[in-house]
């Protein structure tokens, strides 16, 4: 047995609607009815006034700060642990990232060291979603409001995840989704920006597509990005949308089954439901302790031998060569995420598992773990 970490779930919905647009001719991104449609529908599932499809989550990201208007000289206060495109997306706004250090149990960022990290530079914070796990923003929101700073939420892995019973991307001033092929809700390549301000919804429909002008269309209005989703990869998000409930049922119940078969390993720290919050499981992730802390690769190794597909966990920010050599960074500056991204990984956590696969799962790291010599 092979059990990938993720696959995505695509059945007949979605090759009909591709289908469909593609008789009609349908497939740029100007033209077709199914981009208003997967925004509709999408805006209403976050609880939001207002979402714009752009082509991937790190287009959602970049168009976000340019919508915010964040630039060179600015200083962005953003979660170290995360995918660099997070990173990457303040860096082609020439803003300066500032990385925050994360909490050991949600891995999320910790709302108690942003304070310290502000000047009179700072323009926003960019908390990140990590692993379907809502960041605590109730502490967030208010430094945000008491020092003026604008809140981009990276929802790129959580997409129905909630916080105090609102959903993610409806919390801050913007939200950012990527609908990349193994998140919750798959177009292959794609994303989503939300926000319940119409004029940032104005702000980012216009730049997204090139910032053309409005009476004379080549006489462009700002200096405009080509980051459009076809109406083909919109065909596949609203057939994607009507099984949204069904994806987080699957994944809550993926969740369930590791966390009850492995809660009797000591060595292994599982993903955490903090009372505020409501985590999607967007990825299994575990953190390896005590006696299996630093043999990361060999438990890596091991699983694969037994035909379990893993994957390591991001490396943060302030351990990533080329910022630390532009001086951007130094690895002592969150020791924190330091502990937890070496010895951290991800199970299979597909949409589509089945029983039998998770049984193997569990039953491979239970040999491994005995194996490396940890009762």
């Amino acid at each position: 047995m092979f059990v990938p970490v993720s696959r995505p779930l695509l059945g007949k919905e979605e090759t009909e609607l591709v289908m469909d647009v593609m008789s009609r001719g349908e497939i740029s991104g100007f033209s077709g009815s199914r981009i208003k449609e997967f925004e509709t529908r999408f805006a209403e599932f976050c609880g939001t006034s207002h979402a714009v499809t752009v082509s991937s989550g790190t287009a959602a990201l970049h168009l976000a700060l340019a919508t915010l208007r964040i630039g060179l000289g600015d200083e962005v206060l953003v979660s170290t642990f995360t995918n660099m495109a997070t990173f990457f997306a303040v860096l082609y706004q020439g803003a300066t990232p500032i990385p925050i250090d994360m909490e050991a149990h949600t891995l999320n960022m910790d709302p108690r060291l942003l304070e310290q990290k502000i000047t009179p530079r700072t323009k926003a914070i960019l908390p990140v979603h990590l692993f379907g796990h809502p960041v605590n923003m109730d502490p967030v929101l208010d430094v945000a409001r008491r020092h003026n700073l604008f809140v981009i939420e990276d929802a790129a892995e959580a997409h129905g995840a909630t916080y105090k019973g609102k959903r993610v991307g409806s919390l801050g001033d913007i939200g950012c989704f990527s609908f990349y092929a193994n998140k919750i809700v798959t177009t292959g390549e794609g994303g989503m920006v939300t926000t319940n301000r119409p004029e940032l919804a104005e702000r980012a429909r216009m730049l997204k597509s090139l910032a053309f002008g409005t009476e004379n269309k080549f006489m462009h209005q700002d200096v405009g990005y080509n980051y459009r989703l076809t109406n083909l990869q919109a065909a596949v998000g609203v057939a994607q949308m009507g099984k949204i409930d069904d994806i987080l049922r699957r994944k809550k119940e993926m969740a369930a089954y590791y966390l009850r078969e492995l809660a009797g390993i000591s060595a292994i720290q599982l993903p955490v439901e903090e009372p505020y919050a409501s985590n999607v499981y967007w990825m299994f992730n575990i953190v390896l302790r005590g006696p299996l802390s630093g043999k990361r690769t060999a438990f890596m190794a091991a699983l694969k031998e037994r035909g379990v597909e893993t994957r390591e966990d991001f490396v943060p920010f302030n351990l990533q060569d080329i910022f630390i050599a532009r001086g951007l960074t130094k690895p002592e500056d969150c020791p924190v995420a330091n502990d937890i991204s070496k010895d951290g990984l991800y199970l299979p956590s597909g949409t589509d598992i089945s029983e039998p696969e998770l049984a193997h799962v569990v039953a491979s790291v239970r040999e491994v773990v005995t194996a490396l010599g940890v009762a």
